[in-house]
């Protein structure tokens, strides 16, 4: 599975993990986003607790924040959650919206949930109803990235495919055989030479916004 995952990946994170700008876990935003580092997305986090009683949302931005880093009073963050009472029934759909009123305080609503604090405690700040939750602060980077390996690959799956040994579906999908698979997973998993992989993205930060949601 991680297999048939990793490499359509490659494709998607060629425009940015390759921008001359330096080593940071950024996605290539629109350029408007880059005229404000806390508008630029570098990664998105979703999944449900153990017993799937809350969402929990990451939202990553300013890549390679610094020490003085804050987030912008300018910028509001929203949310888009679709469900459904059964897997692939009707969905209904809500908005939770994150905005910064100054450099250290944060409002955040969703339906009849509202909470307003720093959000700076390692605990969040709870809404009055206790269905939303919400941390902010400057946080290590997650993005795990072997920057060496992701360059061989990517120069070796070009190779491949100019010298006409990947083929394509209807949908303009590369179709891998095993032995493709298999050679690319590592040279991507490796560093210089087959060296072990290393966190390319290491010491570095992001501004990170952490809301947790209650299911109901």
């Amino acid at each position: 599975m991680k297999r048939t995952l990793i490499l359509p990946t490659l494709s998607l994170a060629l425009a940015s993990s390759f921008a001359p700008s330096g080593f940071a876990a950024d996605h290539g935003d629109v350029p408007a986003a880059g005229t404000d580092p806390t508008a630029d997305i570098t990664d998105l986090y979703a999944w449900m607790n153990d017993d799937t009683s809350r969402l929990n949302l990451v939202l990553n931005v300013s890549s390679n924040a610094g020490p003085a880093a804050t987030f912008s009073p300018a910028v509001a963050f929203a949310f888009s959650i679709s469900s459904s009472t059964t897997y692939g029934g009707p969905q209904q759909s809500a908005k939770l919206i994150c905005k910064f009123i100054d450099a250290t305080n944060i409002e955040c609503w969703l339906g009849g949930e509202y909470v307003a604090g720093n959000p700076n405690n390692p605990e969040g700040i709870v809404s009055a109803r206790g269905g939303l939750r919400v941390y902010a602060a400057r946080r290590d980077d997650p993005f795990f990235l072997e920057y060496t390996g992701f360059g061989n690959t990517l120069a070796e799956a070009v190779r491949q495919v100019v010298a006409g040994q990947v083929t394509f579906d209807t949908q303009r999908c590369a179709t891998l055989t095993p032995a493709q698979q298999t050679g690319l997973v590592g040279l991507l998993t490796h560093g210089a030479d087959g060296a072990e992989p290393s966190n390319t993205f290491a010491g570095q930060a992001v501004l990170s916004l952490v809301v947790q949601v209650d299911k109901t």
